[in-house]
């Protein structure tokens, strides 16, 4: 079986090992308790969103170059960011930032329908290839454009994910957020941020702080 151009059994072996230990130590050992979300986790080839240069890192506690001045997250912070969310089957979701489709990924695992933005056409429609090759396309609709603006034209959603960071949440993603919507985004400046965690309730926003971090800049 081909993967990244590797032709190799083993490998296949050696990525599902590296898989379920990513699980074990970087995110149950860590404090992500979810088990749906552990399943996903361990469920999703990680190593099928990577570029074949990365490929031997797909694993590892960090974030990894895609392309476009670009990453796929680490896998610790889409695990806090899914947990965060508390997503359900069924939810509608909006994620800001398509990147190489592997958060997508994971939502439409845990049975939510995603609409996914993407301002690079190139990423967008390797994403949307990848994400119908894996199973996953009738879950995900992957769309081009400036997800600072959300998409209204399915919203109102359960939740949104925007996996660049601003100094502010966008006014008009919070308006296509649903009553008791959940919305997970970094926060702050180009070089430190804060993931937050914000639930629309009643007219009233609620932040939590998740945890510093570090993300690209959104760009919108």
């Amino acid at each position: 079986m081909l993967i990244n151009g590797i032709d190799s059994m083993d490998t296949l072996t050696d990525f599902e090992t590296e898989r379920q230990t990513m699980v074990r130590t970087q995110l149950r050992e860590r404090g992500i308790s979810d088990e749906r979300v552990l399943e996903a986790m361990a469920s999703i080839p990680r190593h099928e969103f990577v570029s074949g240069a990365q490929v031997a890192a797909a694993y590892e506690d960090r974030a990894l170059p895609i392309g476009v001045w670009e990453t796929i997250s680490q896998p610790y912070i889409v695990a806090l960011m899914t947990e965060a969310a508390a997503v359900r089957p069924g939810d509608r979701i909006l994620e800001v930032g398509t990147g190489s489709g592997y958060q997508a990924a994971v939502l439409a695992y845990l049975g939510a329908q995603v609409y996914t933005m993407e301002r690079n056409p190139e990423l967008a429609e390797e994403a949307r290839r990848r994400l119908a090759r894996l199973g996953e396309g009738r879950a995900v609709e992957v769309l081009v454009g400036d997800g600072t603006f959300g998409y209204p034209e399915a919203a109102p959603y359960d939740a949104i994910f925007v996996t660049a960071a601003s100094p502010r949440v966008p006014e008009a993603l919070l308006e296509q957020l649903a009553d008791g919507g959940r919305l997970v985004m970094p926060v702050g400046g180009r070089q430190e941020q804060e993931l937050q965690l914000l639930v629309k309730a009643g007219g009233r926003t609620v932040v939590r702080n998740l945890t510093p971090c570090q993300f690209v800049p959104l760009v919108g």
